[in-house]
Protein backbone atom coordinates (compact mmCIF):
# COMPACT_ATOMS: atom_id res chain seq x y z
CA UNK A 1 0.00 0.00 0.00
CA UNK A 2 1.53 3.07 -1.08
CA UNK A 3 2.02 6.42 2.06
CA UNK A 4 -0.74 7.94 0.11
CA UNK A 5 -3.67 5.35 0.28
CA UNK A 6 -2.44 4.56 4.16
CA UNK A 7 -3.18 7.85 4.62
CA UNK A 8 -6.49 8.19 3.37
CA UNK A 9 -7.36 4.42 5.16
CA UNK A 10 -6.31 6.17 8.52
CA UNK A 11 -8.19 9.25 7.85
CA UNK A 12 -11.11 7.22 6.63
CA UNK A 13 -11.18 4.85 9.75
CA UNK A 14 -10.64 7.99 12.10
CA UNK A 15 -13.46 9.63 10.53
CA UNK A 16 -15.70 6.43 11.54
CA UNK A 17 -14.49 6.09 14.93
CA UNK A 18 -15.48 9.62 15.13
CA UNK A 19 -18.90 9.57 14.34
CA UNK A 20 -19.78 6.37 16.08
CA UNK A 21 -18.20 7.89 18.92
CA UNK A 22 -20.43 10.87 18.54
CA UNK A 23 -23.54 9.03 18.25
CA UNK A 24 -22.62 6.79 21.27
CA UNK A 25 -21.86 10.03 23.87
CA UNK A 26 -25.34 11.19 22.27
CA UNK A 27 -27.02 8.54 23.46
CA UNK A 28 -25.39 7.95 26.52
CA UNK A 29 -24.85 11.34 27.87
CA UNK A 30 -27.94 13.47 26.06
CA UNK A 31 -30.50 11.12 26.85
CA UNK A 32 -29.02 9.58 29.90
CA UNK A 33 -28.12 12.77 31.72
CA UNK A 34 -29.21 15.35 29.78
CA UNK A 35 -32.38 15.10 28.35
CA UNK A 36 -33.14 12.55 31.41
CA UNK A 37 -36.50 14.84 32.57
CA UNK A 38 -38.41 15.10 29.09
CA UNK A 39 -37.33 10.87 28.17
CA UNK A 40 -39.24 10.46 31.75
CA UNK A 41 -42.42 11.35 30.69
CA UNK A 42 -42.26 8.42 27.72
CA UNK A 43 -42.50 4.77 29.42
CA UNK A 44 -41.21 1.85 27.85
CA UNK A 45 -41.51 -1.83 29.05
CA UNK A 46 -42.74 0.30 32.48
CA UNK A 47 -39.88 2.37 33.11
CA UNK A 48 -39.25 5.95 32.35
CA UNK A 49 -37.77 5.85 28.94
CA UNK A 50 -34.35 8.49 30.66
CA UNK A 51 -33.66 6.10 33.35
CA UNK A 52 -33.63 3.20 30.05
CA UNK A 53 -31.64 4.71 28.73
CA UNK A 54 -28.83 5.57 31.71
CA UNK A 55 -29.57 2.18 32.39
CA UNK A 56 -29.81 -0.07 29.89
CA UNK A 57 -29.84 2.05 26.52
CA UNK A 58 -26.71 2.75 25.74
CA UNK A 59 -24.92 -0.06 26.26
CA UNK A 60 -27.76 -1.48 23.89
CA UNK A 61 -26.47 1.06 21.68
CA UNK A 62 -23.20 0.91 22.13
CA UNK A 63 -23.07 -3.33 21.03
CA UNK A 64 -25.02 -2.01 18.09
CA UNK A 65 -22.28 0.29 17.30
CA UNK A 66 -19.90 -2.67 17.55
CA UNK A 67 -21.34 -4.42 14.56
CA UNK A 68 -21.75 -1.61 12.67
CA UNK A 69 -18.65 -0.59 13.15
CA UNK A 70 -17.16 -4.51 12.21
CA UNK A 71 -19.65 -4.28 8.70
CA UNK A 72 -18.56 -0.64 8.05
CA UNK A 73 -14.90 -1.31 8.46
CA UNK A 74 -15.17 -4.85 6.60
CA UNK A 75 -16.65 -2.11 3.26
CA UNK A 76 -13.68 0.17 3.92
CA UNK A 77 -10.96 -2.85 3.81
CA UNK A 78 -12.34 -3.94 0.61
CA UNK A 79 -12.68 -0.46 -0.87
CA UNK A 80 -9.00 0.04 0.13
CA UNK A 81 -8.10 -4.03 -1.08
CA UNK A 82 -7.10 -4.42 2.59
CA UNK A 83 -9.37 -7.50 4.02
CA UNK A 84 -8.12 -10.71 5.24
CA UNK A 85 -8.90 -13.89 3.52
Amino acid sequence: MTPDKRSDYWSANLRLLTVLLIIWFIVSFGFGILLVEPLNAISLGGYPLGFWFAQQGSIYIFVVLIFVYAALMSRLDKKFDVEED
